[in-house]
């Protein structure tokens, strides 16, 4: 029986010409700063998003921990959705390592931060509250797009109350596919131009075994390096990965929007099915919401006939 495995984008494979261009990577030592593959990366994607330098890391958690521990310090502060992923689903990684306190905040039905809430939580310069230092965002947000217009004032908001601002970009690409399938890059820079660092993933819908990047200054890059390297990050020949990252520049990001075609095809079929309630597909993500009488055991129906999905409670 073939299987569908709707699981997550990260479930997909290295293509022939990604791993053709992974052997035969021109490879020498990251930690000592002289692999070229990786430089190339590095900036590569520094410039593709307006930024001054870039630093690959094994993961996009990885990439997270490394910007928040470099924008802030002990008893600190950053703002954040309760959804988002630098908060929820990172093992409360900024707290344990770095001290750094989390200030999460609901969603928008649109999934954004109200500008009002964003404002009302920043501390005033007082010993009895941590310094609220970062505002943290992420587009896409659960396969939702954040609206330019909102990341602009957002950012903007940060910016003038003394806040530096992270985007995670994990899936950045997608975002600005759908925004812009004729020139993603632009599109790119367009949603990453307020923010103070950005972190990419590779290993998602572009399909790289491992990897992302984090971008920002000069400096910023350069604390990021020394929190990388003491969280085990610093590898050696990770050219091979650095390559895979570099192909699907080249060959997989316009391919993005045939995932968010598929993706759009499943919600539709979906619609109107008896207790089923599915969510808009602004991407490559559908989530859909079951009545309490079909949800008991619907993964495990599902993975019986083939087809592989997630369950969040």
């Amino acid at each position: 029986m073939k299987t569908v495995d709707l699981r997550s984008d990260t479930v997909t494979q290295p293509t022939p010409a990604m791993r053709e261009a992974m052997a035969r990577a021109p490879l020498g030592d990251d930690v000592f700063g002289d692999d070229p593959s990786v430089n190339a990366l590095q900036e590569r994607i520094a410039a593709l998003l307006g930024f001054e330098a870039a630093l690959f890391v094994p993961t996009g958690t990885q990439s997270n921990l490394c910007a928040i521990l470099s924008h802030c310090q002990r008893g600190d502060e950053y703002i954040v959705g309760q959804m988002q992923h630098c908060y929820r689903w990172e093992g409360g990684g900024a707290a344990v390592f770095g001290s750094v306190q989390p200030q999460p905040l609901a969603h928008q039905p649109d999934g954004t931060l109200s500008l009002v809430d964003i404002a009302d939580a920043i501390k005033p310069d007082d010993p009895h509250f941590a310094r609220t230092r970062l505002l943290a965002l992420e587009n896409t947000l659960g396969g939702q797009l954040m609206p330019p217009d909102y990341l602009r004032e957002a950012t903007t908001l940060a910016h003038a109350r003394g806040l530096a601002t992270h985007l995670d970009g994990a899936r950045l690409f997608n975002a600005a596919v759908a925004t812009d399938a004729g020139d993603p890059f632009a599109a790119a820079r367009a949603i990453t131009s307020g923010f103070d660092s950005v972190s990419v993933c590779f290993s998602k819908g572009l399909g790289a075994p491992v990897g992302s990047a984090l971008c920002g200054t000069r400096e910023l890059v350069a604390r990021a390096r020394r929190w990388r390297k003491m969280a085990g990050g610093g590898l050696r020949q990770t050219g091979v990965l650095a390559a895979a990252a570099l192909h699907a520049l080249d060959h997989h990001v316009e391919r993005l929007a045939e995932d968010h075609a598929n993706a759009s095809l499943l919600a539709e079929g979906l619609q109107g099915l008896p207790g089923v309630t599915v969510g808009p597909a602004q991407t490559n993500m559908v989530f859909v919401d079951l009545a309490p009488d079909k949800a008991a055991g619907a993964v495990e129906r599902l993975r019986a006939a083939g087809v592989l999905c997630t369950g969040l409670y």
